[in-house]
């Protein structure tokens, strides 16, 4: 028997923030809370969607160690349960993965082994954006190598990169626990390295004109539409104009949901009113998933976390709708230790100081706490900081 519920939606937005970052930092947890009162009224069959989202898996030269033989698997063990829990799980691939073909490399023109790919393959990544400023560090033949890696995994869908114009104009679409989701993800640039002449659409970059017309034409086919940003500056704990230009932009195109990458630091989390009335949320920056870079802010980062409902469409031939249940940002810290060693992810709530103290930063000073590192979350995330494990 159907059993009727009634839910009300709270959705929270941040205030505008000023430019000094101190301050900005601190008006972040002062909420702005937006209430929208909603009567709807929904069946037991009706679906949920598990989202998580890790920002930039960047692997310097120091990670490479073995290559191919290397077990890069160990360093996702304390994350696992997270990705293996989520219907999608999506991965900002930073480096390319041409393989040993071109020679491994770090910084600053990578290459990594495609061993990483399966290995983020095996821990349960099953989207995979390289729409990002290092999509052509070692060339065109290095990207179609990385294409042609994916092409042996076809469970995981790769997002930004493409073979042809056909491929680009065919945008990805999953259809899970009877909701679809469209995917599009795009770049701020490729550092200064152009893209083929013969082939323009090899990396799908930031074009306003070309996002809207891309937009336009998977918004239709899905129910819930996704947006892969990669954008900002780096090491900036909050967003800039332009990326909140480009955020409101996506909300008058009738996005849902924003994943944003590239700045290696947390940045906040927020809705978006669009024009429609709904709400889309926002993640300006992820920070690092993974890296050896070694600046405190850039050992932070955060593995989106999206709960969401389906509602079907009260019209028969339109699109179903859907509630935000549940949202937020799970901290997550790179550690490695002496000798860049034992690269490990941890949710920052199974992180603490007994195992800080070998973290290779604290050798000489506890820099890296757990202190330091709940504060600059919860500074930055606000009320969005998930500081337990959702699936509890």
């Amino acid at each position: 028997m159907q059993k009727k519920l009634f839910l009300f939606i709270l959705l929270i937005s941040f205030l505008s923030c000023s430019r000094n970052e101190i301050e900005l930092l601190e008006e972040l947890n002062e909420d702005n809370i937006i209430s929208e009162n909603i009567t709807v009224e929904v069946t037991e069959e009706d679906d949920y969607l598990i989202i998580i989202a890790a920002g930039d898996n960047l692997y310097h030269n120091v990670m490479v160690r073995s290559g191919e033989e290397g077990d890069y698997e160990a360093a996702y063990s304390e994350i696992l349960s997270l990705v293996q829990s989520a219907d999608i799980a999506f991965i900002n691939q930073e480096t390319v993965l041409g393989g040993r073909d071109f020679g491994f490399t770090g910084f600053p023109l990578f290459n990594s082994p495609q061993a990483l790919g399966r290995a983020i393959s095996n821990v349960g990544f099953n989207v995979v954006s390289h729409a990002n400023n290092h999509a052509m560090d070692r060339g065109e033949r290095a990207l179609i190598a990385t294409m042609d890696f994916w092409d042996t995994i076809p469970e995981v869908r790769v997002l930004g990169i493409h073979r042809s114009e056909e491929a680009r104009n065919n945008p990805i679409i999953m259809e899970i626990n009877n909701i679809s989701v469209g995917f599009l993800a795009y770049s701020f640039g490729t550092n200064g390295i152009p893209l083929p002449t013969a082939r323009p659409y090899m990396v799908s970059l930031i074009n306003m004109e070309i996002m809207e017309n891309e937009i336009s034409a998977l918004r239709p086919l899905c129910d819930f539409l996704i947006v892969s940003m990669h954008w900002g500056n780096e090491y900036q704990h909050h967003y800039s104009s332009r990326q909140r230009e480009l955020a409101a932009f996506l909300a008058e195109q009738e996005v849902d949901l924003v994943l944003g990458h590239h700045p290696h630091v947390l940045q906040p989390v927020e809705y978006i009113q669009r024009p429609d009335g709904r709400f889309m949320l926002c993640f300006y920056s992820l920070g690092n998933f993974i890296s050896a870079q070694a600046t405190p802010p850039t050992m932070l980062g955060a593995m989106a976390y999206i709960r969401i409902k389906r509602l079907p469409s009260p019209n028969e031939g339109e699109r179903n709708t859907f509630i935000f249940v549940d949202e937020g940002a799970i901290p997550v810290v790179t550690h490695f230790e002496d000798n860049w060693i034992n690269f490990k992810i941890y949710p920052l709530y199974a992180y603490s100081d007994e195992i800080a103290q070998r973290h290779r930063k604290n050798r000489e000073e506890m820099v890296l706490s757990m202190d330091y590192l709940t504060d600059l979350s919860t500074r930055v995330l606000g009320v969005r900081a998930i500081m337990r494990n959702p699936f509890d």
